[in-house]
């Protein structure tokens, strides 16, 4: 059954066509995703598809069996509704109480009287959720659904989708939701709308096919134009009956000439030198309202360090953040920061960002000029390099889309040259593409990088070392991305739960033979070797770092010089140097917890 066939749907703003000729067929049981980058008009088409926004052109036909769905991007809320009347506002058909309270607390919402003006965004976005996933629906229309959720909500939406009987369409930079989820992919360009059978590695395969199967026609196309191009200009002039029907396909040759030039983010900003100290954390605890978020919490910042940082929606993740950045101070401890650090900090809401500024008036006020690879370039020249063309620089930033928000925020952090960078979930509402991108950047980037996010695909590619915060405000550190923390934390979990059993159960031998009570613990300490390891580790994983990059430096040398050898040679040296600091890095958490134990054993 067909629930929802769009024809011709066409969409403007302003002088901009946005969508121009977008066809889709959505049958029951679907599962599409839909691609494309910033501003490319996925959210707009999600909304004439609901229902809430008018198409300019086209036709759109719904099955009167159709019961639709649809979480928006940023859902309207009445600020004096508690989070359960909101969530049955949200319905067209009321659930029952039960089955919504058992939702919010599935999404971690416990205060169902709580109003929604004292919600936080990400609060408010898990009750439209939980309204979306409560509904006896066939169509679900889902617009950023893992924005602001926590990583066991995510897993648990893609459980729910997957044995979801009904269709969904929905825009997500997840990858491995779209991957998990998804058997069909839509991709918006140019206003148009391509489809992919297949979740989203095998849309990047068939993408990549039809790509070059596209190059190679244009290829053909390109060399018969071009000999029946001089056969145009070679014709007499006199003649007047030339071939009408050779005539007429030079004209469809030179119409159908097709182009490949997808315009691409540019990131290429120099940052500024970073000295041998950076960033040390010294015993910082902040609490709030009586609760402890972070508990005597203490790290020194590598130069090179990736450092991905989880938990749940509210645990203190972002307060740790501003306090790294010095925008908030803790209750106890100290932030030590070198004199060379310069943070660049991007916020997760993008706060900073005034509506009723010009785009280019507010990138000039950050610098009317910026250091590249490349030389300096103008603030303009920088806008269009972050994809805002000389036709948008007079806009308005209220104007601009979720995601084009976010660019510019990026765009505004890279500008100041920083050679720390905070990024607090970077990942909202920029495209999968422009996420990519960012990904290269930061691989290269040559200062410390600290990553909030929920976003797993995106910690597993970059992080090197995981923040996982617990209950109480303790933060256990872990070797790895997003994946191997999980694996790790489960496998001390299945420890602990083993120690637990093992020592209730010798307990009960002990008091049924009538024994004395456990024996005394064994006292832990450092051997001679580990303690001197445990002193001079840091350093050496700094060296290795500063190893590492001096061996990129020679690796994009020998690039521009083509020399193939030494470049092998090289990418192999550096590959045993990230070995060895992958190795020292495991080390180093080893040591540093046994130190952490015998710090506590004394205090006992």
């Amino acid at each position: 059954m067909d629930l929802i066939t769009a024809r011709h749907i066409k969409k403007s703003y302003s002088e901009k066509p946005l969508l121009t000729d977008i066809n889709i067929i959505i049958h029951e049981n679907d599962k599409i995703g839909l691609v494309g980058v910033n501003g490319s008009g996925k959210s707009t088409l999600l909304k004439i598809l609901a229902g809430v926004m008018d198409e300019e052109g086209g036709e759109i036909v719904k099955s009167s069996e159709l019961r639709m769905g649809y979480l928006p991007q940023n859902p309207d809320f009445n600020p004096e509704l508690t989070a359960l009347e909101q969530m049955q506002a949200y319905m067209p058909r009321p659930a029952e109480e039960y089955v919504c309270k058992s939702l919010l607390s599935r999404m971690h919402i416990d205060d169902y009287d709580m109003k929604m003006k004292y919600m936080s965004g990400g609060q408010r976005k898990k009750v439209a959720l939980a309204a979306a996933m409560a509904g006896d629906h066939n169509l679900l229309i889902l617009d950023e659904p893992t924005n602001h959720m926590d990583a066991d909500i995510i897993e648990w939406m893609e459980d729910q989708l997957g044995l979801y009987k009904g269709a969904v369409l929905m825009i997500t930079h997840d990858r491995y939701f779209l991957e998990r989820v998804t058997d069909h992919i839509c991709e918006i360009n140019r206003g148009k709308l391509e489809m992919y059978e297949g979740n989203y590695d095998k849309y990047l395969e068939d993408k990549a096919a039809r790509l070059s199967m596209a190059i190679a026609t244009e290829r053909k196309r390109a060399a018969i134009y071009k000999k029946e191009l001089r056969w145009i200009h070679w014709s007499a002039p006199a003649r007047t009956t030339k071939a009408k029907g050779r005539i007429q396909r030079f004209e469809q040759l030179e119409a159908g000439k097709q182009t490949f030039e997808n315009p691409q983010l540019e990131i290429d900003t120099v940052s500024s030198r970073l000295g041998k100290k950076i960033i040390e954390i010294n015993n910082i605890s902040k609490s709030y309202d009586g609760k402890t978020f972070i508990d005597d919490f203490s790290y020194t910042l590598l130069r090179r360090d990736r450092v991905g940082i989880i938990g749940p929606n509210g645990c203190g993740k972002s307060t740790l953040l501003k306090i790294i950045a010095g925008r908030l101070e803790p209750d106890s401890g100290f932030v030590d920061r070198g004199e060379t650090v310069r943070i660049g900090y991007f916020s997760q809401e993008a706060e900073e960002l005034d509506p009723n500024v010009r785009l280019i008036k507010y990138v000039e006020d950050i610098a009317l000029s910026v250091q590249t690879s490349d030389g300096y370039i103008s603030a303009s020249q920088m806008l269009e390099r972050f994809l805002f063309p000389p036709h948008m620089h007079s806009t308005m930033v209220g104007k601009l889309s979720g995601g084009e928000k976010r660019r510019l925020a990026l765009l505004s952090v890279l500008m100041q040259a920083p050679n720390i960078l905070l990024l607090d979930e970077p990942t909202n509402d920029l495209d999968i593409d422009t996420l990519t991108i960012l990904e290269d950047y930061l691989d290269d980037f040559p200062g410390a990088v600290v990553i909030v996010s929920h976003a797993r695909y995106f910690l597993d590619r970059l992080a090197i070392k995981t923040f996982s915060f617990e209950d109480g405000g303790q933060i256990e550190q872990h070797i790895g991305g997003y994946s191997k923390s999980m694996n790790e934390r489960d496998a001390r979990a299945e420890e602990r739960a083993a120690a637990l059993a093992a020592e209730k159960s010798a307990q009960k031998a002990a008091a049924a033979s009538g024994a004395d009570a456990a024996p005394k613990a064994v006292k832990l300490k450092f051997s001679y070797k580990e303690q001197k390891e445990f002193e001079e580790i840091d350093d050496v994983i700094a060296g290795l770092e500063d190893k590492i990059a001096e061996t990129d430096k020679l690796i994009a040398a020998e690039a521009a010089t083509g020399n193939y050898k030494k470049l092998m040679e090289l990418t192999a040296e550096k590959d045993g140097l990230e070995e060895q600091l992958l190795e020292k890095m495991e080390r180093w958490e080893y040591l540093n917890d046994l130190a952490a134990k015998i710090e506590a054993q004394k205090k006992r």
